[in-house]
């Protein structure tokens, strides 16, 4: 494995966010002295915080799972994940509902899926799921260590015995082919397919292998910190801080300076910080401005669709919704055309409502709810500008309150009292490329070695993490991007377990 050159004793990360945190906890672990810079006041990035008349809303991600791989950056700085945060699994994981009034709880355990998927479809199914389970175990299993978690300085780094047990086991076929050889029924099929829409590819053309996100979701468990989303970033922060790092919040990066192939210091709007080696985090619009240069690829970049985001504070709930619940529309493939192909709006929405207040209730003023409703919907290459969105936004989130209102969650509109609405123009002007937070599409030719490398090339001291770069995009993803920075600049290090590990001495740089 290549690693950056010359002397690496002081990092600067670049950005607090979740991949930035990873790469930080790593690297303190590895005995380097880092400073983190962040341009808002607070760690967290995408997984950021809003507090709203009493509501503490999570502007990110919803959905966790993997967290071994939480614990894995805790363990770096000889701590455990519960040292700092609760996590509360998730039962059910998921509520699927379906256009003809059809539901279906989706459990992590196994007896009881099988049973809920027996109840839901018939003996044949629970026997099919079976056996899809066991096919996820194993798809997993192959992937892990030598397609997710390995930093790939060649394609040629594919050839090995684990290519041919994923080509046996039909990774490279469709995914929803594969899926469908499971459980013919096409609401079962949704279920453990539609997390393809977050890789940028319809499941009809996504390959197989992409079904280890279901594996994430649906055999690792979905979990939820007490405090909200937001308690991750807060945790890892803290714990960085406690092992020696420093960080400079609300200081935005202004430039990188250089000296012949070596980045010498970075400057924010408030101060020039001397370093050895960078971890540069933002999106790779950010990153190729900031290191003047963008790589040349034969292709250009193909962004996944991105989503409207609508967060609700509520006088009331409705009781059928779970904590996550996936409110499908009765389209399915022409759904995906209108996100990837025709650039137009959802005709029929599926929708991913959370509700962080049935898992906890502090989130939110005593007796109110919060809610976040997430449509995927095109990019801003495909589908509606950035500057349309500043007056579609409003027509949309009308529209999208009018979808659930007919999908029983009556009178969602008069009971909201505080919303907060999230559109391509949003996330556009914070530096992500086509206006998606779900950046580069996970298509053959940008996964694995052909995904934008993490080492930049003509810099010999920079280092790319988070969404844009390998492996991809998703929580899980992102914490393992930071982890693979790391190893860029430390080299490879065996995980450590949590248990006994001696904690670094804090050091840090003068303020």
């Amino acid at each position: 494995m290549r690693t950056v050159k010359g002397p690496t004793d002081h990092v600067v990360v670049v950005g607090a966010g979740l991949s930035g945190l990873s790469a930080t906890l790593h690297l303190l672990g590895a005995g380097r002295r880092v400073t983190v810079v962040e341009r808002e006041a607070l760690p967290g990035g995408r997984a950021g915080r809003i507090e709203s008349h009493g509501y503490r809303i999570d502007t990110g991600p919803t959905v966790l799972t993997m967290p071994d791989l939480i614990d894995e950056a805790f363990a770096a700085v000889g701590e455990r994940l519960t040292d700092r945060m609760e996590l509360r699994a998730l039962h059910p994981a998921y509520r699927a509902r379906f256009a003809d009034g059809s539901e279906l709880d989706v459990h992590t355990d196994a007896q009881a899926m099988e049973a809920e998927v027996e109840r839901f479809a018939g003996p044949a199914a629970a026997h099919g799921y079976r056996r899809l389970r066991h096919w996820l175990q194993q798809l997993y299993a192959v992937q892990r260590h030598r397609f997710i978690d390995a930093n790939f300085d060649s394609p040629l780094q594919l050839l090995h015995p684990d290519l041919v047990r994923l080509a046996a086991l039909g990774g490279f076929g469709r995914l929803d082919d594969r899926i469908g050889r499971f459980l013919p029924d096409p609401r079962l099929r949704r279920v453990f397919s539609f997390q393809a829409l977050y890789a940028g590819v319809p499941p009809a053309r996504a390959l197989a292998a992409y079904a280890v996100i279901a594996y994430m979701d649906t055999v690792g468990g979905v979990y939820f910190p007490r405090g909200g989303m937001h308690a991750l970033p807060r945790a890892m922060a803290d714990a960085a801080a406690d092992a020696g790092a420093v960080f400079r919040y609300g200081h935005p990066v202004t430039r990188l300076e250089r000296s012949g192939d070596r980045i010498t210091a970075v400057v924010t709007a408030h101060e020039r910080i001397p370093c050895d080696a960078v971890v540069l985090t933002p999106d790779l619009p950010v990153v190729h401005r900031l290191l003047g240069r963008r790589p040349r690829r034969p292709l250009r970049l193909r962004h996944a669709p991105s989503a409207v985001v609508l967060h609700a504070g509520t006088d009331r709930t409705w009781p059928r919704l779970a904590h996550h619940t996936l409110s499908f529309g009765a389209a399915w493939e022409r759904t995906f055309d209108e996100l990837t192909r025709t650039g137009e709006l959802m005709s029929d929405p599926s929708l991913l409502l959370t509700r962080p207040t049935a898992t906890d209730p502090q989130l939110a003023p005593p007796g109110r709810h919060l809610h976040y409703i997430l449509a995927p919907c095109p990019n801003t290459e495909t589908g509606p500008g950035a500057r349309d969105w500043h007056d579609l936004g409003p027509r949309y989130r009308d529209s999208l309150l009018s979808v659930l209102e007919r999908r029983g969650l009556t009178g969602i509109g008069a009971a909201t009292e505080v919303h907060h609405l999230v559109t391509p123009a949003d996330w556009a002007a914070q530096g992500l490329a086509a206006g998606t937070p779900f950046s580069a599409a996970h298509t053959l030719a940008q996964t694995g070695p052909f995904r934008p490398r993490n080492l930049v090339r003509g810099t010999e001291n920079a280092v790319l993490a988070g969404c844009g770069t390998t492996p991809g995009v998703g929580v899980p993803t992102v914490l393992i991007s930071g982890k693979l920075a790391a190893a860029r600049i430390t080299g490879p290090r065996p995980a450590r377990s949590p248990a006994g590990t001696p904690r670094p001495t804090p050091r840090g740089i003068p303020a």
